[in-house]
């Protein structure tokens, strides 16, 4: 194929000699002793004779172009991607110099020979030396580079940093009723600015006032928390005045106020999650967070648990882990107050909490 094309090259590079250089080489056999008369179209005629001449000579001499072009081939694909376009790079730059100067060296007085030649001889000479340049100082290019690319990176880290920072946390009232976000915050696991809606301060307001003692108690502690937070830790506590009075429920003012500040809320009520995740809010559950914190437990594992109370169904035991993840034990209800082992046969782990169901190593070694 690449024959076939080198010879074709050449028969077009002889049509076009020829369809210049005929009428003038016709004139001159013309005028000579060899008077062959006036030849008709003789443009025509010379580009069939220089294409003939040429795709001749092309027999001979296109096995060897074949060779030298696949060699070049060859070096050039050895050569890395690197050095080739940082020397490419560099003969660009050359040439544009070389035409820059060849500018102003046009003004000079014209000398025979030396005006047409060294334009070429200028070019030639900057585009090596840009090539060079180029392919010589590739690494210092390519650290240049690096480095630019490095501070864009680090100034991309930075915005997210400052992002992350300004980012809001809106607390929801069963969150500052638990208290574990105090200890969160105290950790400095949580960035950004906790959000307190007032609305939410209204709820636990309502809940400190009630009749109902353990209610009560729930909201002190809540409103407690909250002045522990803003007292004693060091993180940015913004109190949001305003309220959505066209929505009831306090859940659905959350989920509101945090698409207006682009925000995040902050809960473990398995409900609001959910709507959190429908309405397209992203939402940090601290039931999620406890959860992935507590030591995994996996199928098989034994266990050395006190079993406390009956189980749901008939003959489960109940025992729970330090952590007070519950343990249902199948046909432990007869070892109730006892310490026993067990063996863990299955993990169920939900935003509402973990279960483990396990059976008595007893059992297991009878059967």
């Amino acid at each position: 194929m690449m024959k076939r094309f080198v010879q074709l090259a050449f028969a077009l590079a002889g049509a076009s000699a020829g369809y210049y250089v005929g009428p003038k080489l016709f004139g001159v056999l013309l005028r000579s002793p060899l008077n062959f008369g006036e030849v008709p179209a003789p443009h025509w005629i010379g580009a069939i004779l220089g294409a003939i001449i040429l795709f001749v000579a092309a027999m001979w001499l296109a096995d060897p172009i074949v060779s030298w072009i696949k060699w070049s081939e060859e070096r050039l694909v050895k050569i890395p991607a690197a050095d080739g376009l940082f020397g490419a790079l560099g003969l660009i730059f050359g040439l544009i110099i070389a035409f820059l100067i060849q500018q102003p060296l046009s003004q000079l007085p014209n000398i025979p020979g030396v005006s047409r030649i060294l334009p070429f001889v200028l070019s030639g000479f900057l585009g090596y030396i840009g090539f060079r340049v180029g392919y010589k100082k590739r690494d210092e290019l390519i650290t240049v580079f690096t480095l630019g690319r490095q501070s864009r990176e680090k100034a991309r880290q930075k915005e997210k940093q400052a992002s992350a920072i300004q980012e809001h946390k809106i607390l929801d009232t069963s969150v500052i009723i638990d208290g574990r976000i105090a200890d969160i915050c105290r950790t400095g696991f949580l960035e950004g600015t906790l959000v307190i809606p007032g609305f939410v301060l209204e709820e636990l307001q309502h809940i400190a006032d009630s009749s109902d003692l353990l209610k009560r108690n729930r909201g002190r502690r809540g409103l407690d928390i909250l002045n522990k937070i803003q007292k004693e830790l060091d993180v940015k506590v913004m109190i949001y005045e305003g309220d959505f009075e066209d929505i009831q429920e306090v859940d659905s003012k959350l989920v509101k106020l945090a698409k207006v500040l682009s925000g995040k809320v902050v809960t473990n009520d398995f409900n609001l999650n959910k709507v959190c995740e429908l309405q397209g809010v992203k939402v940090l559950n601290i039931n999620d967070l406890a959860n992935a914190v507590k030591p995994v437990v996996l199928p098989g594992e034994e266990i050395h648990v006190q079993v406390i109370k009956d189980g749901k169904e008939h003959g489960q035991g109940v025992a729970y882990l330090d952590d007070g993840t519950m343990i249902v034990i199948e046909g432990g209800r007869e070892f109730i107050g006892d310490e026993i082992d067990v063996l863990v046969t299955s993990v169920l782990q939900t935003s509402a909490g973990r279960m483990i169901f396990a059976k008595p190593k007893l059992l297991e070694r009878a059967l």
